[in-house]
């Protein structure tokens, strides 16, 4: 059971004259995601984001303890994450958003966490995580295979497989969600016959779709954060391993409580799991294969 308050005074301590302390306080007891209601309609909850992100934007951080100004970066780091999401959802430019959440997670001073802190530290980032791709700007297609997206039914994204030659253009494969598309992680593999793609079809859930050619055609397979139904976490491409039907993957995800962030190469083949460890440094073919784009980008190797 979560008891949670209407905040009524927080709300006054922040229109009145009162020390940074109290303040920071009274806007973190006011933007906690625990007590956002559920059931909330998507442009409501936008809405409700933006209020959060504003509210924390008001607090000075100066002369503040270091732990409390960590608390604010996290918390602002999140909420910054779910505007980006629903301003993408909603046609709106994201990019401010998703690198206010980026810069925020960015300036947490790890080594002044304090005690307890730790998971609020993990939902940040992983938060964050599921949503970086809204700071990256979608690169000139090129010849080969890249993705096209337009808009399908109400609320619907429709993704189109291309493969450009000198001289032809193709269409592979079609195929709709109702998940924000983020044609800037399209990754191809060097044989051809592969595209990893990032979806994220929740606020702090994104998934990892492989555009896979076989002996039928071509399909697509999704590969989730974790097994448990969706919550809070992101898989995300980290490379491919070069002769082998392998694709490097890093994963965090909320599971039985407890967050999982770990580093894996997975069959094309299967989809399973072959190796994995928590540190890439830790499983020598990621080690050697890692994709020098993801390493720069991800949040995954904070």
């Amino acid at each position: 059971m979560q008891l949670c308050y209407d905040g009524e005074a927080f709300r006054r301590v922040l229109a009145l004259p009162a020390d940074a302390e109290t303040k920071a306080r009274a806007a973190l007891a006011l933007t906690r995601a625990e007590c956002i209601d559920p059931l909330l309609a998507p442009l409501a909850r936008h809405e409700l984001d933006e209020w959060r992100a504003e509210v924390l934007g008001r607090v000075p951080r100066e002369g503040l303890p270091d732990y409390l100004k960590n608390r604010l970066r996290m918390r602002a780091a999140g909420v910054w994450a779910s505007v980006a999401f629903g301003r993408t959802r909603r046609g709106l430019p994201a990019l401010e958003a998703a690198a206010n959440a980026l810069q925020e997670l960015a300036a947490v001073d790890r080594r002044t966490l304090a005690e307890g802190d730790a998971p609020a530290y993990s939902e940040a980032a992983v938060r964050v995580g599921a949503v970086r791709w809204a700071a990256e700007p979608v690169p000139p297609n090129t010849a080969g295979l890249s993705v096209a997206t337009k808009a399908g039914k109400p609320g619907e994204t429709c993704i189109e497989l291309i493969e450009s030659k000198a001289s032809t253009r193709a269409s592979l494969l079609k195929h709709c969600t109702y998940g924000t598309v983020w044609p800037a992680s399209a990754r191809v593999n060097p044989t051809g016959d592969t595209l990893a793609l990032a979806v994220q079809p929740l606020d702090g859930w994104r998934e990892l779709w492989l555009l896979r050619r076989d002996a039928t055609g071509w399909h697509v397979d999704v590969v989730p954060p974790g097994a448990e139904a969706p919550g809070l976490g992101y898989i995300e491409f980290a490379g491919w391993v070069p002769r082998e039907r392998t694709v490097l993957v890093a994963r965090e995800t909320k599971a039985d409580g407890r967050w999982l962030r770990q580093f894996e190469t997975l069959s094309l083949e299967s989809l399973q799991v072959a190796k994995h460890a928590e540190e890439p440094s830790h499983l020598s073919t990621f080690y050697r294969w890692q994709d020098a784009a993801w390493k720069r980008q991800t949040v995954s190797l904070r």
